[in-house]
């Protein structure tokens, strides 16, 4: 038994891929559930607008953070700022004729697709005094369904794009196909193209089934723009089949790749905003969430289609998106076309045949 015993330990020694996913993965919950996982919102952004917006930003208690005052704003401008993301809570400082100064005395707008920090808001807001009824935009029964869907599509991405990519190329490695496909006429890039293609083809369709479902059975709206929403997807599947690839080439079989995509998976589902809010989040690792390509794209998909939200106000998520998928694409082909060209020498010197790598 003790032969064996130590026979074991040598193994995992030897897998070093296994034995750091067993040491960092614990480690990793435990920042994760530590300093990341709360429900507490410390912080609400909001804007003040109209007349009256510098002595009521002055009169805003904690956890308000006001983002924003302007005397000349109305309320058209409040909404425009939730819509756009720029705030949470929206007050608009202009009292009817007649009536005292004072906070509790102006109408006050909440964006309702931020779920936690709305309700912290409306807790806030009925303990300050005699304040009219706040009125909730974008999700006013405030339902778990409208926010969490959108981000449900996000991860049906990442499962398709990362995941099953990954056990699709590191499966056709094992059986041989690529060492094949490595002394035939096609570039590199032609097989990374065509090895790609259908599972971003069965992504997309795997999120519109998801996104129908939830408009048709949770009641979640889809206020915005279709064009919009899919140059989001777009981007976001870019930067998952390509992670999934890059995944694949410094994997030797599927075990590796599954372990690889778990460490991937996992703070993109927990540290995203999908599940805790980003602004509950300590500081020292709050910085993760703002390199995970997740983030971005919940906020693409709630904003569109929870809040309608224009193309000109998602241009930072956007933008992040496809820095993001160059980046992870650009070196998953780099390191696809690392593999390719040994096997294609190795194929040409038995067969005599001319390697794909020249073609390219």
């Amino acid at each position: 038994m003790w032969a064996i015993v130590v026979k074991e330990f040598r193994q995992l020694r030897r897998d070093r891929r296994t034995l750091a996913m067993m040491i960092a993965l614990p480690l990793l919950l435990l920042v994760i559930f530590g300093y990341a996982a709360s429900f507490d919102v410390t912080s609400i952004p909001a804007v003040v607008e109209g007349p009256g917006a510098a002595a009521v930003a002055r009169e805003l208690p904690k956890p308000f953070h006001v983002v924003r005052v302007d005397s000349s704003g109305t309320r058209a401008d409040v909404v425009a700022a939730l819509r756009d993301g720029v705030a949470v809570v929206g007050i608009v400082a202009a009292p009817a004729a007649g009536t005292p100064p004072g906070l509790a005395t102006f109408p006050v707008v909440v964006d309702g697709s931020e779920l936690f920090s709305a309700r912290a808001a409306l807790t806030v807001l009925h303990q300050i005094g005699p304040l009219s009824h706040p009125q909730v935009l974008f999700n006013p029964g405030l339902k778990t369904s409208v926010v969490m869907v959108p981000g449900l599509v996000g991860i049906i991405l990442v499962f398709v794009g990362t995941l099953t990519t990954a056990l699709g190329v590191v499966r056709e490695r094992q059986a041989g196909t690529l060492e094949q496909l490595a002394v035939m006429p096609f570039r590199p890039r032609d097989v990374f193209v065509g090895k790609v293609a259908p599972y971003f083809v069965v992504a997309a369709v795997d999120m519109s089934v998801i996104a129908v479902a939830g408009i048709l059975v949770f009641g979640v709206p889809f206020r915005g723009s279709l064009a919009v929403f899919g140059l989001g997807a777009v981007l976001f599947l870019f930067v998952t089949l390509g992670l999934g690839v890059l995944i694949s080439t410094v994997s030797e079989n599927q075990g590796q790749a599954i372990q690889l995509a778990i460490m991937t998976l996992l703070p993109q589902v927990l540290l995203s905003g999908l599940v805790f809010p980003v602004s509950s989040m300590a500081a020292g690792v709050r910085w993760i969430a703002y390199v995970l390509p997740l983030t971005y794209f919940i906020r693409v998909s709630r904003g569109i289609m929870v809040k309608a939200t224009p193309i000109g106000a998602l241009w930072l998520p956007l933008a992040m998106l496809a820095v993001l998928g160059a980046a992870v694409f650009g070196l998953s082909l780099v390191r696809f076309r690392r593999d390719l060209a040994p096997a294609g020498r190795v194929r040409a010197a038995a067969g005599g045949e001319e390697p794909a790598t020249a073609a390219g």
